[in-house]
């Protein structure tokens, strides 16, 4: 039998046992938790997965865990589209802080968006600075190059925004 990959997004009011929910609808449709990323955030559980299921199990395991918005967990579920891993270009890690101010996700994100660089992963954070105690804005992405793009070329497009924003960037290959 043929497998489909899944890519499930899932929402709702935090609580215990919803990742478990989510993982006995997965196994009792015969299918295989290849990859997740999931948090807690303001009260709200929020997570996105990836699942391989035989392809003739592929929507009932979709209706299954739609039907669990019942117990108040949202989910949609959509194909996987990815290209293969060997068609894809190389991934670079950013690393940014400094002082919080509206404005820099979108400041970061334009060059990013002018360089056609894909943001596969970013994760940001306030937190208070460990002197100042001001608020210091934290952010780390994995960011994938398309061809064409050096990691050098993006170090040269984000620098020339990160003094305007009084922000320290890292980039490494990763």
């Amino acid at each position: 039998m043929a497998n489909t990959s899944l890519v499930l997004t899932v929402l709702g009011v935090d609580r215990p046992g919803l990742v478990e929910s989510i993982a006995r609808v997965v196994a009792e449709h015969g299918g295989n938790w290849i990859e997740s990323r999931m948090a807690h955030l303001a009260g709200h559980f929020a997570g996105i997965l990836r699942v391989e299921v035989e392809s003739s199990k592929s929507e009932r395991l979709a209706a299954a865990l739609r039907a669990l918005g019942d117990a108040g967990l949202e989910s949609l579920v959509h194909p996987d589209v990815a290209p293969g891993a060997a068609d894809r270009p190389p991934l670079v890690r950013l690393e940014l802080v400094g002082q919080d101010r509206p404005g820099i996700v979108r400041e970061i994100s334009r060059v990013l968006a002018a360089q056609s660089v894909n943001v596969e992963e970013l994760q940001t954070e306030c937190v208070p600075g460990a002197e100042s105690g001001v608020s210091l804005f934290r952010a780390q992405a994995m960011l994938r190059l398309p061809a064409g793009v050096s990691e050098a070329s993006l170090r040269t497009a984000l620098e020339s925004v990160a003094a305007d924003l009084m922000v320290d960037l890292d980039l490494e290959s990763d």
